[in-house]
């Protein structure tokens, strides 16, 4: 007998379960409902068809109603509400927006897809006319049409994460004076404050006044714009506001039907996708997941793994064994000329769980470097000091960034270590790589640090104070007074450095830096063979000025 799966939402999750379903059954019944007008759209575009690269509207409309009905043959009800779901009769409750009808649909099974929502802060003042959240084609359309009719001539965003820097660059580039604030020390959490900073850079250098550590604590609509206080008792005037805090998981129908919730705010599933109620899955931005390093539940709304979830919970419902491998959370983001990426544990999370753990930075070429229009990466790597396990890797700089954290994105699915990183064998030609890539030169400083063949220090040691050590600067003198150098550093270029030795103490710690770390490991290990006590600076003087510029 054919089963009957009824689907709440589509989008990524929702869509993706129902393209699986039909392909693995002809004869199921499958029904959508969707409460907007949409049921497949890419919402990651729709900063950049505001900003105006993506040109038109219709791009975003990954399948129309009528496009996957025709492909998958499905009974597709948009702009219908899903009031309530009776898990004993296994019926849920539909509402018709536009004609108020309500009416009992029955189910075999149920994939619930309901997305998240954009979290609106309890700010005095909120909602009015002027302050927009983007989540969703309408959200959108209103932004355009404001933008449009308005004509504003500034604008704040609220929010440093995805949303809030791609809609700040948005705005820029529809000449429009743009503000971003912040509450952290830093835009982009997913990744480490310190690698945050070429970003806030970045932003500057387009125009966009950066403050971070700033809430707002009302907001007051005038005829001359919203007059927003910030906790530090300043004020701005906006024409408009984007609200890009987060999201929230909606868990409304779940928690109503009686489906648990977990410690993080989702919707609990196991790793088939099913909920502890029988017939009923779950998938997308609404559910709870297990972090891939840590296994402790965790909210990841990215698309990719909605997508996924969404073919796991159809290969179950139509007797597949299929299985959800947790989620890693590797993602990328545009910051105008520069991306950066994550995947697995950032410090942050490390520190927190109290994690055993190691970093060192390498900043490489994203090509080799005597080809025309090289560019530099700046890499991250954390991994365990023991084993050697990957836990996780950032990188941000103009190019290859998407390549690097890919890799490191299956190295760590694979269980991979930093031992495998030096043996990684990558495409190699002037344009595209160098012989020993970023990812093989992390590996390299990552596994002699686990042998014992490179002590390193970490910039932040030196942000601290380092008055026990004597710091040594091996870059030559007119880098030295091109680029500054850290306080009280003697400067020995590395080609002296060997005739030299009289001139460097034995009872004390040497600490060696140069520009990117390469040039102070060869010093370190000249030094150690001589007899010296000695690290070396991880990622040099580049890092350095990094973790100083944090929060700023």
């Amino acid at each position: 007998m054919a089963r009957k799966l009824i689907i709440i939402g589509g989008v990524a999750g929702g869509a993706s379960a129902a393209a699986r379903a039909r392909r693995l059954s002809e004869d199921a019944e499958i029904i959508i409902f969707e409460r907007d007008r949409f049921i497949s759209f890419a919402n990651c575009g729709l900063p950049y068809h505001i900003g105006g690269e993506i040109k038109e509207r219709e791009a975003l409309l990954v399948q129309t109603p009528e496009s996957m009905n025709a492909r998958f043959n499905l009974d597709i009800r948009i702009q219908t509400e899903i009031l309530a779901i009776d898990p004993v009769n296994k019926s849920v409750l539909a509402r018709e927006l536009n004609s108020g009808r309500e009416y009992h649909e029955s189910y075999d099974d149920l994939i619930l897809s309901p997305g998240a929502r954009p979290f609106v802060p309890p700010i005095p003042g909120i909602p009015n006319d002027k302050t927009f959240t983007l989540r969703n084609i309408p959200d959108m359309d209103r932004i355009i049409r404001t933008i449009q009719t308005d004509a504003p001539k500034s604008a704040i965003v609220i929010g440093g994460g995805f949303i809030g820097v791609e809609m700040a660059e948005a705005l820029v580039q529809q000449n429009i004076e743009t503000s971003l604030i912040e509450l952290s020390n830093q835009i982009m959490a997913p990744v480490d404050p310190e690698m945050a900073v070429p970003l806030h850079e970045e932003l500057r250098r387009h125009g966009v006044r950066l403050m971070l550590g700033q809430s707002v604590e009302s907001i007051d609509t005038q005829d001359n714009g919203l007059h927003l206080t910030l906790q530090n008792g300043n004020t701005l005037t906006t024409d408009m506001l984007i609200l890009a805090i987060g999201v929230k998981p909606d868990t409304t129908l779940a928690g109503s039907a009686g489906l648990q919730i977990g410690p993080r705010g989702g919707i609990l599933v196991n790793d088939r996708m099913e909920t502890p109620v029988p017939h009923i899955y779950a998938v997308g931005d609404a559910i709870e997941v297990k972090d891939f390093i840590s296994q402790e539940p965790a909210l990841v709304p990215l698309a990719g793994p909605a997508n996924r979830q969404g073919r796991i919970a159809a290969d179950n419902i139509f007797g597949r064994q299929s299985l959800y491998g947790n989620t890693q959370g590797t993602a990328i983001c545009k910051v105008f000329n520069y991306a950066v990426a994550a995947t697995g544990s950032n410090e942050k999370a490390l520190r927190r769980r109290g994690a055993r753990y190691e970093k060192i930075y390498v900043h490489g070429a994203d090509h080799a470097s005597y080809y025309p229009g090289a560019k530099n990466i700046t890499f991250k790597l954390l991994f365990d000091p023991e084993s050697g396990r990957i836990l996780g890797a950032q990188a941000v700089g103009e190019k290859g960034v998407d390549k690097r954290i890919d890799i490191m994105a299956t190295m760590i699915r694979a269980g991979m270590t930093v031992f495998d990183m030096e043996e990684a064998e990558l495409c190699y030609a002037p344009p595209f790589g160098s012989a020993k890539d970023v990812i093989n030169q992390a590996g390299f400083v990552a596994s002699n640090v686990i042998r014992g063949d490179h002590l390193i220090c970490q910039p932040g040691e030196l942000t601290n104070g380092a008055e026990d050590m004597l710091i040594l600067d091996v870059r030559n003198a007119d880098e030295v007074s091109a680029c500054g150098e850290i306080e009280h550093a003697v400067n020995i270029p590395l080609p002296a450095l060997r005739r030299s030795l009289d001139q460097l103490p034995k009872d004390r710690t040497i600490l060696v830096y140069c520009a990117v770390g390469l040039r102070g490991y060869v010093a370190y290990r000249m030094l150690s063979q001589h007899g010296f006590k000695v690290k070396n600076l991880t990622g040099g003087y580049r890092s350095y000025q990094m973790f100083k510029n944090i929060g700023r």
